[in-house]
């Protein structure tokens, strides 16, 4: 499993600035803003993570950054 650091060290420089991949609304709008990637209607931000995960590898990272914290 890849360093947590690491991993958000590379979250930080796709996104282009810093913000808490745990906090669903920060996630939402680096998303949409950054990416203009709008997640589709889920549960929870999780599982719309999960079902966007092939648009951009951004979202993969914070799936894995969330699944280590």
């Amino acid at each position: 499993m890849a360093n947590k650091d690491f991993i958000i060290q590379r979250i930080y420089i796709y996104a282009g600035r810093e913000f808490d991949p745990i906090v669903d609304k920060q996630v939402v709008e680096v998303l949409r803003s950054k990416f203009d990637i709008h997640l589709p209607q889920r549960a929870s931000v999780n599982q719309s993570l999960a079902s966007a995960i092939s648009d951009h590898e951004i979202i993969r990272l914070i799936l894995q950054y969330r699944t280590i914290e």
